[in-house]
């Protein structure tokens, strides 16, 4: 059902990032092929390309939550449009922050034209997401709620930050907590999906308590749905991921299922300790996980998160179509196998 909502919103909002993404002049050009690169429209040779750029989840929520709240969609494109530049933004920083030299099955920004300039892509689209924001005064947008969308997106984006941080900062610990845990995604993946649904129901004019329960929604969300991506980490099919097998092991992430196992198993702790990329000392990890019901354990609480994100849905007011496809969308990304 969702389906019908991304065939629709999607090619709207690809045609607004590449308003918003386009060179301002020659001598950019190469540097704004690299975000273009980095979005899925060209290839290494800076060569158009039909390819999978990503999912843009979060423009299509932003887009749905408006829709949802009884507002109207091109109003709140530049938002939605903001919200998957910042997103890129985060990706671009975290590949070189992780090492990653793959994603979306081909080479990193950083693999490509090394880091120094896949970090000033990185800057770029921060800076652009914001830039994006003034759009909404064209669109009709009253200032006060001008004001308030950007006043959102700035605090998502400190949330990410700190949620990157605290990622990072995880690896070098020993031992994380479930609680240090839901605060680092908290801030690394639910804020933008919070920020998403929370910017689509105020820009269509929803009462407080609305805008609340969208938020809400957007924040249980996208614990799920990092919980799922946790799983993925571990036991996805690198065919189907675009990731290396076990990548977040051997990157030592401190995700949800290697939390639980660390604190129920003293012979995992024991073999963290050792060189994770041996090829004796990993199949032992995956061993020790299964052991300790690791997975079902994370999918548990995802399961959880969830429910409570659909709860939330359904307090936001009278259920139409699109409130049907958000909950459609919302089963999908915590049962999906990439």
């Amino acid at each position: 059902m969702w389906e019908e909502a991304a065939n629709r919103y999607l090619p709207p909002v690809e045609d607004e990032l590449k308003r918003l993404l386009g060179a301002p002049g020659r001598s950019l050009g190469t540097y704004y092929s690299m975000m273009h690169y980095h979005l899925g429209w060209v290839d290494e040779g800076l060569e158009a390309v039909q390819r999978p750029g990503g999912k843009r989840l979060r423009p299509l929520l932003c887009l749905l939550a408006c829709e949802a709240a009884g507002g109207d969609l091109h109003r709140a494109m530049p938002a939605a449009a903001a919200i998957e530049i910042i997103h890129n933004f985060s990706l671009a920083h975290d590949d070189i922050q992780d090492g990653d030299a793959v994603r979306r099955h081909r080479p990193t920004l950083w693999k490509v034209w090394g880091v120094p300039q896949a970090l000033n892509v990185g800057d770029g689209l921060f800076a652009l997401g914001h830039v994006a924001m003034a759009s909404l005064a064209q669109r009709g947008v009253p200032a006060s709620q001008v004001l308030a969308a950007r006043q959102i997106l700035d605090h998502a984006c400190l949330a990410l930050i700190h949620g990157q941080y605290l990622d990072v900062s995880f690896e070098e610990r020993a031992e994380v907590d479930q609680a240090e845990y839901l605060e680092m995604v908290a801030g690394k993946t639910a804020a933008l999906f919070c920020c998403a649904t929370e910017l689509g129901s105020l820009l269509a004019g929803g009462e407080a308590q609305v805008v609340a329960h969208y938020r809400h929604f957007g924040h249980d969300l996208g614990l799920a749905f990092q919980m799922t991506d946790d799983i993925l980490g571990i036991w996805g099919d690198p065919a189907v991921t675009g990731k290396p097998a076990a990548s977040d092991i051997v990157q030592r992430k401190k995700t949800l299922p290697v939390i639980y196992a660390l604190r129920a198993s003293p012979e995992l702790r024991d073999l963290y300790e050792h060189d994770l990329e041996d090829e004796r000392i990993l199949p032992a990890v995956l061993d020790m996980l299964d052991q300790v019901g690791a997975r079902p354990y994370t999918e548990r609480l995802a399961d959880r998160y969830r429910a409570q994100a659909l709860e939330e849905l359904g307090l936001t007011g009278p259920m139409n179509g699109y409130h049907d496809q958000l909950e459609a969308l919302a089963e999908f990304l915590t049962a999906r196998n990439y």
